[in-house]
C-alpha cells in the first residue's frame, strides 16, 4: 500500500469510488469539521481555567484525529475480509483488557468509574474501541449462523455476554446497554428466530434491572431523568443546565462561541453533554440541520447496506451506520432528558481519542462496504476521461484514413486518365 494512500486528502484514488462511498466519505469530514469547531467552542474557557491554556482540549483532539484518520484511510483501502478475519482476535484481545480495567491497582478510576488502563501514558478505554470490533464480528456469527455448529454458536454468544459483563463491572451500564443493543440489531437484521432474540431481550432487561437495583448512583439517575426538577442543585443539576442550554437557543442560537452555560454551569459540556452547547450556540434551526445531516447518513448506510452483496457485508453496514448516528441520536436523548443520563460520547464531537479512533473505524468500514458492494459498477473519473479521450483519438484517425483513401482514390483516376 502506498503511503500516500494512509492520508485522506493526498488519496488520487477517490475518484474510482462508488459514488454512495465518496459521498459518506465527504459526508465523514464534513462531520469531523464540525465537531472540531463545536469541540473548540464549547472546551475553551474550562481548558484555560482548568490549564491555563484555551487550546488544550483542542489541540490533543487534533492528534487523536490524526492518528484516527490514518486507521481511517487504513480500513477503507483493506479488503473487508481481511479486517473481518481478524476481528474475533481483537474482540478477545479487547476483552482481556475489559478485565483487567476492574483488577484493582490496574484500571485507572476516574468519577468512580475504572473503564481505562494507563499504558505508555496513553489512556485506553478498551469498552470504547471494541465497538466496531464487536461489529464486525457479529456480523461475521449471524450473517452465517446457519453454517455455524452448535459449539461454535455457544462459544461465540458467551464471549459477547462476558465482553458485556465485563463493561457492567466497571461500571459502565450505558456502554454495556448499547453495546447489547447493537449485537442484538445485528443479529435481528441476520434474521435470527424471533423466540430468541425476545428471550435475549428479555435476559438483558432483567440484567439491566439487577445492575440498577444494585448501584444507588444509577437509581439516582433514573429518578432523576423521571424529573430533573426535584432537585435542581444535586442530582438533577446535569439535566437541568443542559435543558436551560437548549431552551436558551432559541430559534436562531445565541452565536458560534457565545454560549452562557459552558462558562462553568454546564458540566462535562465538552464530552457528554456537548450536543447542549451546540443547541444553545446554533438554535432550534441548527438542531434541524443537524438531524437532517443524520438522517442523510443513515439513508446512504441503509442504501449501501441494501446493495451489499455479502450478507455480512451488509450486517456491517448496518451496525458502522448504529455506531455512528444511533450512538448520536442517545446522546442527544440524554441532553435533551428524553434518555437517563449516560456517559456515551457524540461519535466525532465529543472529546476523547478512544471515541475518535473508533467512530472513524466504523465511518470507514461503511465506505469500505460501499467501494466493495459497488466495485463492479464503478467507472472511475479518469477511466472516463482516457475514453473520451482515445474515442476522440480513433475518430481523428479514422478521418484521417478516410481522407487519404480519398486523395488516393482521385491519384488513381487521375493516372488512369
Amino acid at each position: 500500500m502506498k503511503l500516500s494512500l494512509l492520508i485522506p486528502f493526498l488519496d488520487n484514488s477517490v475518484e474510482d469510488w462508488a459514488i454512495t462511498a465518496r459521498l459518506l466519505r465527504w459526508l465523514t469530514f464534513l462531520w469531523l469539521f464540525i465537531g472540531l469547531v463545536i469541540l473548540f467552542s464549547a472546551s475553551y474557557s474550562i481548558a484555560d481555567a482548568d490549564h491555563g491554556d484555551g487550546l488544550y482540549y483542542f489541540k490533543r483532539q487534533i492528534a487523536w484525529v490524526l492518528v484516527g484518520l490514518v486507521v481511517f484511510n487504513l480500513v477503507v483501502h483493506s479488503p473487508l475480509r481481511y479486517i473481518v478475519a481478524i476481528a474475533d482476535w481483537v474482540v478477545l484481545l479487547l476483552l482481556l483488557l475489559i478485565l483487567a480495567t476492574v483488577i484493582p491497582g490496574v484500571g485507572t478510576t476516574i468519577n468512580g468509574a475504572t473503564r481505562w488502563l494507563v499504558i505508555g501514558g496513553i489512556p485506553i478505554q478498551p469498552s470504547e474501541l471494541i465497538k466496531p470490533f464487536l461489529v464486525l464480528q457479529s456480523a461475521r456469527v449471524f450473517g452465517k449462523w446457519e453454517q455455524l455448529n452448535f459449539r461454535v454458536r455457544l462459544t461465540w454468544l458467551f464471549i459477547f455476554a462476558f465482553v458485556l459483563l465485563g463493561i457492567l463491572l466497571q461500571p459502565n451500564l450505558s456502554t454495556t446497554a448499547f453495546c447489547g443493543m447493537t449485537i442484538w440489531l445485528i443479529a435481528l437484521a441476520a434474521g435470527l428466530p424471533y423466540i430468541q432474540l425476545g428471550l435475549t431481550a428479555l435476559g438483558g432487561f432483567l440484567l439491566a434491572t439487577l445492575s440498577i437495583s444494585l448501584r444507588e448512583y444509577q437509581q439516582k439517575r433514573v429518578m432523576m431523568f423521571l424529573n430533573p426538577w426535584v432537585d435542581p442543585l444535586g442530582d438533577g443539576y446535569q439535566l437541568v443546565q443542559s435543558l436551560l442550554a437548549i431552551g436558551s437557543g432559541g430559534m436562531w442560537g445565541s452565536g458560534f462561541g457565545l454560549s452562557q452555560q459552558k462558562l462553568f454551569y454546564l458540566p462535562i459540556q465538552y464530552t457528554d453533554f456537548i450536543f447542549a452547547v451546540y443547541a444553545e450556540e446554533f438554535g432550534f434551526i441548527g438542531c434541524v440541520v443537524l438531524f437532517g445531516f443524520l438522517f442523510i447518513y443513515a439513508t446512504l448506510a441503509l442504501v449501501v447496506a441494501q446493495r451489499a452483496q455479502r450478507v455480512v457485508h451488509r450486517l456491517v453496514a448496518i451496525g458502522a451506520m448504529i455506531l455512528m448516528v444511533g450512538q448520536s441520536l442517545m446522546n442527544i436523548g440524554v441532553a435533551t432528558g428524553a434518555l437517563p443520563t449516560t456517559g456515551l460520547p457524540f461519535p466525532l464531537f465529543s472529546y476523547g481519542g478512544n471515541s475518535m479512533i473508533a467512530s472513524l473505524l466504523a465511518a470507514g468500514l461503511l465506505i469500505r462496504v460501499a467501494r466493495e458492494s459497488n466495485e463492479a459498477q464503478v467507472v472511475s473519473l479518469t477511466e472516463r476521461r482516457r475514453t473520451q479521450t482515445s474515442k476522440e483519438t480513433e475518430g481523428q484517425r479514422s478521418r484521417g484514413t478516410k481522407g487519404k483513401i480519398v486523395s488516393l482514390n482521385r491519384s488513381n483516376f487521375k493516372s488512369k486518365l
